[in-house]
Protein backbone atom coordinates (compact mmCIF):
# COMPACT_ATOMS: atom_id res chain seq x y z
CA UNK A 1 0.00 0.00 0.00
CA UNK A 2 1.14 3.51 -0.76
CA UNK A 3 -0.31 6.57 0.91
CA UNK A 4 0.21 10.29 1.17
CA UNK A 5 -1.13 13.20 3.13
CA UNK A 6 -1.52 16.25 0.89
CA UNK A 7 -2.57 19.82 1.43
CA UNK A 8 -3.92 22.43 -0.95
CA UNK A 9 -1.50 24.20 -3.25
CA UNK A 10 -1.19 27.95 -3.36
CA UNK A 11 -4.46 29.60 -4.30
CA UNK A 12 -4.42 30.81 -7.90
CA UNK A 13 -4.55 34.48 -8.68
CA UNK A 14 -6.01 35.97 -11.82
CA UNK A 15 -6.22 33.51 -14.70
CA UNK A 16 -3.64 31.05 -13.40
CA UNK A 17 -4.63 27.37 -13.15
CA UNK A 18 -4.98 25.92 -9.63
CA UNK A 19 -1.70 24.89 -8.06
CA UNK A 20 -1.13 21.16 -7.50
CA UNK A 21 -1.54 19.77 -3.99
CA UNK A 22 1.44 19.94 -1.64
CA UNK A 23 2.91 16.62 -0.45
CA UNK A 24 3.04 16.62 3.36
CA UNK A 25 3.85 12.98 4.17
CA UNK A 26 4.32 9.66 2.35
CA UNK A 27 4.10 6.14 3.72
CA UNK A 28 4.17 2.54 2.48
CA UNK A 29 3.03 -0.68 4.03
CA UNK A 30 2.70 -4.29 2.85
CA UNK A 31 -0.88 -5.47 2.31
CA UNK A 32 -0.22 -8.82 3.93
CA UNK A 33 -2.42 -10.48 1.31
CA UNK A 34 -1.07 -13.90 2.26
CA UNK A 35 -3.19 -13.57 5.44
CA UNK A 36 -6.43 -13.48 3.43
CA UNK A 37 -8.97 -10.92 2.15
CA UNK A 38 -10.37 -9.91 5.54
CA UNK A 39 -6.88 -9.26 6.88
CA UNK A 40 -6.12 -7.04 3.88
CA UNK A 41 -9.24 -4.97 4.59
CA UNK A 42 -8.13 -4.60 8.23
CA UNK A 43 -4.64 -3.61 7.07
CA UNK A 44 -6.11 -0.88 4.84
CA UNK A 45 -8.33 0.40 7.66
CA UNK A 46 -5.49 0.37 10.20
CA UNK A 47 -3.09 2.11 7.80
CA UNK A 48 -5.64 4.86 7.08
CA UNK A 49 -6.25 5.37 10.80
CA UNK A 50 -2.49 5.61 11.43
CA UNK A 51 -2.17 8.25 8.71
CA UNK A 52 -5.04 10.21 10.21
CA UNK A 53 -3.31 10.11 13.61
CA UNK A 54 0.01 11.13 12.02
CA UNK A 55 -1.69 14.20 10.55
CA UNK A 56 -3.08 15.17 13.94
CA UNK A 57 0.26 14.70 15.73
CA UNK A 58 2.66 16.14 13.18
CA UNK A 59 0.61 18.52 11.06
CA UNK A 60 -1.77 19.88 13.68
CA UNK A 61 -5.00 18.53 12.24
CA UNK A 62 -6.49 15.34 10.84
CA UNK A 63 -7.27 14.88 7.18
CA UNK A 64 -10.48 16.52 5.98
CA UNK A 65 -11.24 13.69 3.52
CA UNK A 66 -9.68 10.53 2.12
CA UNK A 67 -9.35 9.02 -1.32
CA UNK A 68 -8.61 5.34 -1.85
CA UNK A 69 -7.68 3.61 -5.09
CA UNK A 70 -7.96 -0.16 -5.39
CA UNK A 71 -7.33 -2.71 -8.16
CA UNK A 72 -9.95 -4.77 -9.90
CA UNK A 73 -13.58 -3.96 -10.54
CA UNK A 74 -14.79 -0.94 -8.59
CA UNK A 75 -18.26 0.54 -8.20
CA UNK A 76 -17.16 4.07 -7.34
CA UNK A 77 -20.73 5.39 -7.05
CA UNK A 78 -21.60 2.85 -4.35
CA UNK A 79 -18.09 2.79 -2.85
CA UNK A 80 -17.65 -0.95 -3.29
CA UNK A 81 -14.58 -2.95 -4.30
CA UNK A 82 -16.59 -5.40 -6.39
CA UNK A 83 -13.82 -7.82 -7.31
CA UNK A 84 -10.03 -7.87 -6.92
CA UNK A 85 -8.52 -11.24 -7.73
CA UNK A 86 -5.06 -10.39 -6.36
CA UNK A 87 -6.58 -9.43 -2.97
CA UNK A 88 -9.35 -12.04 -2.89
CA UNK A 89 -12.00 -9.31 -2.52
CA UNK A 90 -15.64 -9.62 -3.49
CA UNK A 91 -18.17 -6.88 -2.74
CA UNK A 92 -16.16 -5.09 -0.03
CA UNK A 93 -17.94 -1.84 1.05
CA UNK A 94 -14.57 -0.16 1.49
CA UNK A 95 -15.76 3.45 1.29
CA UNK A 96 -18.24 2.97 4.13
CA UNK A 97 -15.78 0.97 6.24
CA UNK A 98 -13.16 3.70 5.91
CA UNK A 99 -15.62 6.55 6.49
CA UNK A 100 -16.81 4.84 9.67
CA UNK A 101 -13.24 4.23 10.92
CA UNK A 102 -11.94 7.72 10.04
CA UNK A 103 -15.03 9.86 10.58
CA UNK A 104 -14.46 11.80 7.33
CA UNK A 105 -15.78 11.63 3.75
CA UNK A 106 -14.08 8.98 1.61
CA UNK A 107 -13.91 8.56 -2.16
CA UNK A 108 -13.19 5.15 -3.69
CA UNK A 109 -11.81 4.69 -7.19
CA UNK A 110 -10.07 2.29 -9.52
CA UNK A 111 -6.28 2.37 -9.18
CA UNK A 112 -5.42 2.94 -12.85
CA UNK A 113 -8.08 5.58 -13.44
CA UNK A 114 -7.18 7.37 -10.21
CA UNK A 115 -3.48 7.24 -11.06
CA UNK A 116 -4.17 8.79 -14.45
CA UNK A 117 -6.21 11.57 -12.91
CA UNK A 118 -3.48 12.26 -10.36
CA UNK A 119 -0.76 12.34 -12.99
CA UNK A 120 -2.81 14.78 -15.06
CA UNK A 121 -3.34 17.03 -12.06
CA UNK A 122 -0.05 16.77 -10.20
CA UNK A 123 2.37 15.39 -12.81
CA UNK A 124 4.40 12.23 -13.16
Amino acid sequence: MKAALVGPGTAPSGNEPPAPPVLLHEARRATGRERGPEAVVESVLDFAAELRAYGERHLGEPAAAAGVAVPGIVDADRGIAVYATNLGWRDVPLRDLLAERLGIPVALGHDVRTGGLAEGRVGA
